[in-house]
């Protein structure tokens, strides 16, 4: 039997033991598995991201300033001279029942679904001695990330870049040298990471008012997009953001650009 039969029959049975009692779930996620592996096997980085909110957002309909950290931190990883696989992990796939699901999900702080990630990054880990992983979460998608961090047994390689988690999971949050953990974007407090009630109930009372006026002017924008807590958004532009980003990876991971080290 060859490696690469030996990895399918072991992410079949991960999958077996992931998705004991669904046998579409089960095919779809050792699917997933052999093709990150396959997407993964030449590049020294993986980067993902979970995205915020219900975790469903693909990278071209995120909000502006969550995407340019996504794009930010992979372009800083290019400038280090490393190669990178960039992908987005949705934790729900849409729909009433998924998001009911998502609730009670966040209020066990992801337990089950971090767990099927985390298995994913353990297999990935195990089985590609140079990869590092950089996981990438922004409010609700930053909780997800720490909640995936903690369960994970091979953690040695694998890091996580946390943006504005919610206060509710403070308590929960569990920082190590591998992870950055963002609570202010540098230019004002987070209401949402300071619990600032009044404020976050001010934003989401007057939010449906800010989505008619959209309405009104034919612009079809998606309510969530009208929910802007004060201090809530970590734009890569914002000095203090982008400088501890940058500080995080080089620090961690150094320079691959051997000829422009020489030089210097």
């Amino acid at each position: 039997m060859t490696d690469l039969q030996k990895i399918k029959e072991e992410a079949v049975r991960l999958a077996a033991e992931i998705h004991k009692d669904d046998c579409g779930k089960r095919g779809k996620y050792s699917d997933w598995l052999l093709g990150v592996y396959n997407e993964v096997k030449d590049k020294d980085f993986l980067l993902i991201h979970n995205p915020g909110g219900w975790g469903t957002t693909n990278l071209e309909n995120l909000l502006v300033w969550e995407r340019s950290i996504v794009e930010g931190v992979s372009a800083t990883i290019e400038k280090l001279g490393y190669s990178r696989h960039l992908m987005q992990y949705f934790r729900t796939n849409g729909g009433k029942r998924e998001i009911w699901g998502d609730v009670r999900e966040q209020a066990e702080f992801f337990e089950n679904k971090a767990k099927i990630l985390a298995a994913g990054l353990d297999f990935l880990s195990r089985h590609h001695d140079r990869l590092t992983i950089i996981m990438i979460g922004v409010s609700q998608g930053a909780a997800f990330t720490n909640a995936v961090t903690q369960q994970l047994k091979h953690s040695g390689r694998v890091y996580d870049i946390e943006l504005g988690l919610p206060f509710p999971y403070k308590s929960k949050r569990v920082v190590t040298e591998r992870t950055l953990a963002l609570d202010s974007n540098g230019l004002m407090p987070d209401a949402l990471m300071e619990w600032d009630v009044s404020t976050i109930l001010k934003t989401y009372l007057t939010a449906p008012f800010r989505w008619l006026k959209h309405r009104f002017k034919r612009e079809n924008v998606k309510f969530t997009y009208c929910i802007n807590v004060p201090g809530h958004d970590y734009n890569w532009d914002y000095p203090e953001v982008q400088r501890q980003v940058e500080d995080f990876l080089t620090s961690s991971f150094g320079n691959n650009n051997k000829a422009e080290v020489e030089a210097k």
